[in-house]
């Protein structure tokens, strides 16, 4: 019988009903004949005999069965005890291992708990999770997960065959509970046993977690983000050193799961020579698997590089379990989905876009969560994460729950996300999805389902605190990033810096803008002359923000249809049209998004579960329109009186915008030299104009750098035969102007010949 442990701590072990299973478990100097000894405990089920072996001495030491038939103990007469190791017999087998209690440092400091405790860890996910580490010359795991409503935690994993018994938590002041697993590596799988105080058990995945199974499975597994060998050093140095704001800004956003797949379920072969696991479509696509990132790399880079995207934008890559949900509702935060491989083969992704120029665009959603059992949902035991009440912690319409900002360690839980992103993975920018669902209490709520603020306002006021504090950190660490808003109400300075009291984000997207445009659009041309006012408004409004115009996937599902669809006319005003619509919005100030399929005129709405339709692309119509979208791209990037004053009031002024009989309107772009400028006429209509006269702000010879009819692309080839010369003929305000031929549907960019008007004023 033991005289150094009562039976009441075996029992709460046994049981796993101890939140500091060292106190009893690990090795214990005790006073016995008045010297120091050792006593080692420990619970090992399913053990029917075990010792303690202590590797310097090549000694073992019979443990016996103390108070219950697994719990054994053993006493040790030495005056130091580190480094044993237990001896299990478990049946006809036996193992050796290292003994998780007896490493008992924690890896988290006072100052890193305050930290988290107050809001400000900013990389809290080094240290939360699952992380490799070595602890007195012994490799292994560092598990630790914040769960303060907590009973009991474990961990769960191959490592101890998924019994919650085998590896209890210790709990520390501020709810983090910690254990160091000896022996367990990179590719363990993984799991939080976490119950409550009324005994109900929830296995839950990692919040802190690299990496998930692929879904339907849904544990976490171990993984080592350092591994990955970056070949992107040129590329980050430059960016620290960039104003985004005034460079060309050109985004292909882009679903990665159905981009394209492999046809055939054949597996995709890793550069080691190994084969990938196949990861299939759905039902819906019997046959076919997902792309893998680094397959992605070897296709979908090329494919933006030649089109001259700047960047892509990709929908949410962090892990979710559906695949229908696009990616918008979020299980593992810090985690890349495995659909498409692993964080390193993600890490190959973005490394060779940087390799290539292309920067990558992640959507974020900090603004909600599912219910899926082994998510953030209820996590401890109670509603952690999100709002208690339902009445602020619920999106009925989504089915989804709301994080609870004012709590400092869920809004340090999104702060270090974000950061996270950008730290690890070297993302180039976040688009944050449906900001106005976050900003106001009432969003998509009756009344009486939802509560006012402390002032009896709608505006959810620690969800704005919450933004701010996110841009304000990341572009502390990161300048020359991009911090995209999609933002569809009037919440002023959403896009002005945190220390003028924006938001800080340094880009919203101009949801306005595209309302009027596709309102415009989709209308008879002859009613386009009552609506010019769709055309023009965005200029009134369009310096109050940073603004990014975006047609984007939301605006070709759930019964949309596609762009073109959208177009009236017959085929050829449609695909006119289209190229109207997209020469307008890259002439327009803005930076500007796409999503993928509209560069080659996609008929169909776009369907998650299949591929884009490639086969348009041997239809010449579809062809151009891709040569089109190409020069438009490399025009735009070209032209720098295009996008370096995109948000200022110097870069766009209007020669004529009242020509609502017509529909026609004039403008000019200007760069930052005054003398960098262009002139845009757009005509809306399918009625050509011969004889269209504009004014022009100086003499000189304006070449006709691009016309969205011109013959490659498809249009009736109607333009100036390669520009005009400006007349001192006073129109619109200006001294001289000229004399232009407008196509249908067409839209004509020109350009001041500097060289060939001083040749002819030397004549």
């Amino acid at each position: 019988m033991s005289m150094t442990i009562a039976p009441e701590q075996v029992e709460r072990i046994v049981w796993n009903q101890h939140d500091d299973p060292f106190e009893v478990l690990g090795s214990h100097p005790i006073e016995q004949d008045g010297k120091t000894v050792w006593v080692v405990r420990a619970y090992l089920p399913n053990a029917s005999a075990a010792w303690v072996i202590r590797p310097e001495a090549r000694i073992e030491h019979q443990m016996h069965p103390v108070h219950h038939p697994h719990f054994f103990e053993c006493t040790i007469d030495v005056s130091e005890l580190a480094n044993y190791q237990l001896k299990i017999k478990e049946g006809e087998h036996e193992r050796v291992i290292y003994d998780p209690y007896a490493f008992r440092s924690p890896k988290l400091t006072d100052f890193d708990l305050h930290l988290f405790s107050e809001g400000n860890h900013h990389r809290i996910y080094e240290k939360l999770g699952a992380h490799l580490t070595e602890v007195d010359g012994v490799k292994g795991v560092y598990f630790a997960v914040w769960a303060p409503n907590a009973r009991n935690v474990s961990i769960l994993g191959d490592f101890n065959s998924w019994d919650g018994r085998k590896h209890q938590m210790r709990k520390g002041v501020t709810g983090i509970w910690e254990l160091f697993i000896p022996e367990i590596t990179v590719g363990d799988r993984y799991k939080y046993e976490i119950k409550n105080f009324d005994g109900h058990i929830y296995e839950k995945s990692d919040p802190y977690g690299f990496q998930q199974e692929v879904r339907p499975k849904t544990a976490s597994i171990v993984a080592d983000l350092e591994a990955y060998a970056w070949n992107d050093a040129e590329w980050m140095e430059q960016r620290r050193h960039t104003d985004t704001l005034t460079q060309p800004i050109s985004v292909y956003e882009v679903h990665l799961g159905s981009w394209l797949h492999a046809a055939s379920a054949e597996p995709a072969k890793l550069p080691n020579g190994e084969t990938e696991p196949v990861v299939p479509v759905s039902e819906l696509q019997p046959g076919a698997r997902f792309l893998t990132y680094r397959e992605l790399a070897a296709k979908l880079i090329p494919y933006v590089k030649d089109l001259g995207y700047t960047h892509v934008e990709l929908l949410p890559i962090a892990e979710h379990p559906f695949d229908g949900s696009w990616g918008y509702q979020v299980t593992g935060y810090y985690a890349c989905t495995s659909r498409y491989g692993s964080p390193e083969d993600f890490m190959y992704f973005i490394d060779q876009c940087h390799q290539n120029g292309i920067g990558v665009i992640v959507d974020w959603v900090p603004g909600h969560f599912p219910k899926d059992g082994h998510g953030l949902a209820f996590f401890d035991g109670t509603h952690l994460y999100e709002h208690a009440d339902p009445r602020k912690g619920e999106h009925k319409e989504w089915g989804t729950l709301v994080f609870n900002y004012s709590r400092h360690e869920v809004r340090n839980f999104l702060v270090a996300n974000a950061l996270f992103w950008f730290d690890k993975y070297h993302i180039d920018g976040i688009r944050v999805d449906a900001v106005a669902s976050m900003l106001y209490l009432d969003y998509c709520r009756k009344e009486g389902e939802w509560l006012p603020n402390q002032y009896g306002g709608r505006e959810n006021i620690e969800a704005a605190e919450f933004l701010r504090q996110t841009n304000h950190v990341i572009f502390s660490y990161f300048p020359g990033i991009l911090s995209i808003a999609e933002e569809s109400t009037d919440w002023p300075m959403v896009s002005w810096p945190t220390y003028t009291g924006g938001l800080g984000f340094n880009l919203k997207w101009n949801m306005g803008w595209m309302h009027d445009m596709l309102d415009y659009f989709s209308m008879d041309p002859w009613f386009r002359q009552f609506h010019q006012n769709n055309i023009t408004f965005s200029m009134w409004y369009h310096h109050s923000e940073n603004f990014m115009l975006a047609l984007s996937h939301d605006e070709v599902v759930h019964g949309k249809s596609n762009i073109i669809g959208k177009m009236p006319g017959d085929r050829w005003q449609k695909f006119a049209s289209v190229r109207c619509l997209f020469t307008y919005m890259f002439a327009h100030p803005g930076k500007k998004t796409l999503f993928m399929g509209m560069e080659f005129g996609q008929w169909s709405e776009w369907n998650v579960w299949g591929d884009l339709e490639w086969h348009l692309l041997q239809y010449e119509p579809h062809q151009q329109l891709k040569r089109f979208m190409k020069d438009l791209n490399h025009l735009y990037r070209a032209e720098p009186a295009l996008y370096t004053q995109d948000f200022g009031q110097a870069g766009f002024e209007w020669i004529d915008c009242s020509d609502n009989r017509h529909s026609v309107v004039s403008f000019i772009r200007r760069g930052k030299d005054p003398e960098d400028f262009v002139i845009v006429v757009c005509n809306f209509t399918p009625q050509p104009h011969s004889h269209y006269r504009i004014g022009v702000p100086e003499f000189g010879f304006y070449t006709e750098i691009f016309n969205s009819d011109a013959r490659e692309y498809g249009g009736s080839n109607m333009g100036n035969l390669g520009g005009k010369w400006a007349e001192e003929w006073s129109y619109h305000n200006h001294s001289y102007s000229i004399d232009l031929c407008l196509p249908p549907l067409g839209v004509l960019i020109l350009k001041l010949d500097g060289e060939k008007t001083a040749q002819a004023l030397r004549k």
